[in-house]
């Protein structure tokens, strides 16, 4: 079995354009502890801390603080996938941006500035507008914040058992494969995690359990847990068993 490739701190530094004493102050508040330490103390990063760096640089574009940001990342409705199509989209917002600045920049320069009467190059109501959507997605809903309020109190550990039985759950899910989505014993597997996360994280209503469904058997992180704890093909029963259960 090969080793684990580690990365020490001023590597990371000089490949990402993070300081040092950037890293080490999110290592600090518990944003993004090292992997491991060497024998005199420097920290160590592998490919898993160094997605998640990402990950935190990608929120820090959306304006998020460094306190809501570690709270998303460690949310049970937080979606890698979903967190980079975002970031593209906002880049590339970013990139038609600069592209009407460079044109209007060249028009003046060819036409004089005396003749310049549109400024809407200058506007950026558009990325202002999707930054906000984003954030509301990730944060400003009533779920999150009931999430935020049940959490906040809790330990690493604490979060890693319910997180834990909250797996256990699709574990058995997945023995349930070869079953009929509708019959009882599924449905009934579809309220108590329905119940679970209610308990745990915020009120699952019909209508955020049909989403979270959808999340379920989409491409993605979530996806790849469900499906690591159940076995292949996990995520989509469930989202087909959870469909079933919200249209009664």
């Amino acid at each position: 079995m090969s080793e684990k490739k580690m990365m020490i701190v001023n590597e990371v530094s000089r490949l990402t354009g993070v300081s040092i004493r950037t890293l080490q102050y999110y290592d600090k508040i518990g944003l993004l502890p090292p992997a491991d330490y060497t024998e005199v103390g420097y920290r160590l990063y592998d490919d898993e801390t160094l997605q998640k760096l990402q990950i935190i640089l990608l929120f820090r574009e959306l304006e998020f603080p460094l306190k809501d940001i570690r709270r998303i990342i460690e949310s049970p409705v937080f979606d890698r996938e979903k967190a980079l199509e975002q970031q593209i989209h906002i880049l590339e917002l970013k990139k038609e941006h600069i592209e009407n600045l460079i044109d209007l920049a060249r028009g003046v320069k060819k036409s004089g500035v005396k003749n310049m009467t549109d400024f809407t190059a200058f506007d950026t109501a558009k990325i202002d507008d999707y930054i906000a959507k984003a954030r509301e997605c990730w944060g400003d809903t009533a779920a999150f914040k009931e999430f935020e309020e049940k959490n906040a109190d809790r330990t690493s550990e604490e979060n890693a058992g319910i997180n834990t039985e909250l797996m256990k759950i699709f574990t058995q899910f997945g023995g349930m494969k070869d079953m009929d989505p509708a019959s009882p014993k599924v449905q009934k597997q579809v309220k108590k995690l329905q119940d679970y996360i209610t308990d745990k994280f915020y009120k699952c209503t019909n209508t955020i359990l049909s989403s979270l469904g959808h999340a379920y058997s989409a491409e993605g992180e979530m996806n790849r847990n469900i499906d690591k704890a159940g076995g292949k093909g996990t995520g989509e029963f469930v989202d087909k068993a959870i469909q079933i259960y919200c249209s009664k």
